[in-house]
């Protein structure tokens, strides 16, 4: 299972064609006519980041509800993160461009990060490679196992309980002597 693309609502394909493929280096991997549901024309536009798997539909906004979400769809937090193997060569490259910049880079454990908006306006971070190995913000050993080895002696115990017979307890006798 994989996710395969994800919608960005913009006002018109072929500005954003442009800026996906120019400013950011994305590929056009399909640009073909289609419908509607209730059969008017539209394009379904696909772009890709070379070497990727998912990508992005462009859609164009289609009504005033999906107008009002142009730029906005993520409410203005970041929502698309594109990580690149030379992020000094890809900031250029959008400056250049004229990509509208929201910070400055600097730099995270995750890697150099810069917030970007997209032709829609869409906050993006741009990010380098990786710093430093990902953690998951915990501290000391993962619960997993111990919830694990509590779930398999909790399920021996049922085992054992039902293979026994009527009245047995389960527990085996004391060997201490019964002192009266």
């Amino acid at each position: 299972m994989r996710i395969e693309l994800v919608t960005i609502v913009v006002d018109e394909y072929d500005p954003a064609i442009e800026f996906f493929t120019r400013a950011l280096g994305f590929e056009l991997v399909e640009d073909s006519p289609s419908v509607t549901n209730d059969g008017r024309p539209k394009r379904w536009v696909v772009l890709r980041p070379p070497g990727a798997q998912t990508g992005i539909l462009l859609a164009r906004a289609d009504g005033e509800r999906q107008a009002a979400s142009v730029g906005r769809q993520v409410a203005d937090r970041v929502g698309f993160f594109l990580r690149v193997d030379d992020f000094d060569a890809a900031y250029r490259r959008m400056r250049e461009f004229g990509v509208e910049f929201v910070s400055a880079p600097r730099t995270e454990p995750y890697g150099r990060v810069v917030v970007f908006r997209d032709i829609a306006g869409n906050r993006w971070d741009l990010l380098g490679p990786r710093l430093t190995r990902p953690t998951t913000g915990r501290t000391g050993p993962s619960p997993a196992p111990r919830r694990v080895a509590a779930s398999r002696a909790w399920t021996g115990a049922v085992r054992r309980a039902r293979r026994a017979p009527a009245g047995c307890t389960g527990r085996r006798p004391s060997r201490r002597a019964v002192v009266p």
